[in-house]
């Protein structure tokens, strides 16, 4: 099935989708630090680098389905929590104009788990009406990316849609039994990683594995306010979409409790508390090591990682589309060939 993909960024979700057998066949991403990223990523994928907000439907190909991540900066806990009222959050409304005009068979919109905050309720059911007054039967979840597959505690919400004609609402695929943690993703290259050239510059092909380079410098009194070391056998923090809220690797002990928002390093052990390289991040995202991010600056390839959604948890999302539709829509052909079967028996009689 082809998909279009929508708020690209460099490409989380769709590689997901494409290891669960879809295929991306056009896609649209504003941010040139990420185009060099997503189109050698992606060589077979058409890159619209326009503003969504530029892109007349007719230009996009007809498709299977439509995903994407509307920017969440607005939506964020971290940020002003202004919502649908933010211009950022307004992309949203793009995204169901493009969806209401190509109709595909479904639709997958990710976002924070912010938006889930009380002052964004209104905002979110106007949401969940276009969704519905779209076409679609909408299922909507907040999902933990450490129960598909991924290593890091990551809260999302998703939206996904299943055209009404399917005759079928889409059932979020359960838990895996089995959990991943840092470990499982890092262990073997915690002594390779480089930390960054001067003024945050990227080591290019000087690093062992690519990307494999952290940022360097101080860490504020909000970093510090606390622990941000998880250990080996545990999942990672959160990675989010910046270099200096990185969490520590997880060969530091974790950090010592002082009062309340002020912990320290433990004497000693302070070489040992570094941030997490790019690559660790990307691994812990559950991007492959054949992924490979394009950047001058560090800082720009966190944010390319921290804003990606976990190609692993887009894989069980995708598989499990897939499934569902191909299930119904072999039921429905199956039902449609009976119903021929029997039409001259009925005219016989």
């Amino acid at each position: 099935m082809n998909i279009v993909s929508l708020f690209s960024g460099a490409g989380g979700l769709d590689k997901g989708f494409e290891a669960a057998g879809f295929n991306t066949v056009w896609a649209n991403e504003y941010d040139k630090e990420i185009w060099e990223t997503y189109e050698k990523n992606f060589p077979n994928t058409v890159l619209d680098r326009r503003s969504i907000r530029d892109v007349s439907s007719k230009d996009i190909p007809e498709c299977d389905g439509i995903i994407g991540g509307p920017p969440c900066q607005s939506w964020s806990e971290a940020g002003a929590l202004r919502g649908i009222d933010d211009h950022r959050g307004q992309l949203f409304f793009e995204y169901i104009r493009i969806l209401r005009d190509k109709q595909p068979k479904f639709f997958l919109a990710e976002n924070v788990s912010g938006m889930l905050a009380q002052r964004h309720s209104e905002a979110i059911k106007n949401i969940k009406e276009l969704f519905s007054e779209s076409g679609y039967r909408l299922s909507f979840t907040l999902l933990n990316a450490v129960d598909y597959g991924v290593p890091q505690d990551r809260k999302r919400v998703f939206f996904i849609g299943i055209r009404n004609d399917l005759g079928f609402s889409f059932e979020f695929p359960k838990p895996l039994k089995h959990k991943l943690v840092l470990k499982d993703r890092i262990f073997d290259i915690q002594d390779s990683a480089l930390p960054a050239k001067n003024k945050q510059k990227t080591n290019g092909d000087k690093c062992i594995l690519a990307n494999h380079e952290y940022m360097t410098g101080g860490f504020s009194t909000i970093y510090m306010s606390r622990n941000r070391v998880r250990s080996w056998d545990e999942p990672s923090f959160t990675i989010q979409a910046g270099g200096r809220h990185a969490p520590i690797h997880p060969q530091a002990p974790k950090m010592k409790f002082i009062e309340q928002n002020k912990r320290i390093f433990i004497k000693g052990k302070e070489h040992l508390y570094r941030r997490l390289s790019i690559r660790e991040c990307a691994r812990i995202q559950t991007f492959p090591d054949n992924h490979i991010f394009y950047y001058d600056t560090l800082m720009a390839g966190y944010k390319m990682v921290g804003n990606a959604v976990p190609c692993n948890l887009a894989y069980c999302l995708a598989k499990e589309i897939r499934l569902q539709i191909e299930k119904h829509e072999k039921a429905h052909n199956k039902s449609l060939h009976m119903d021929t079967l029997s039409a001259p028996l009925q005219a016989c009689q």
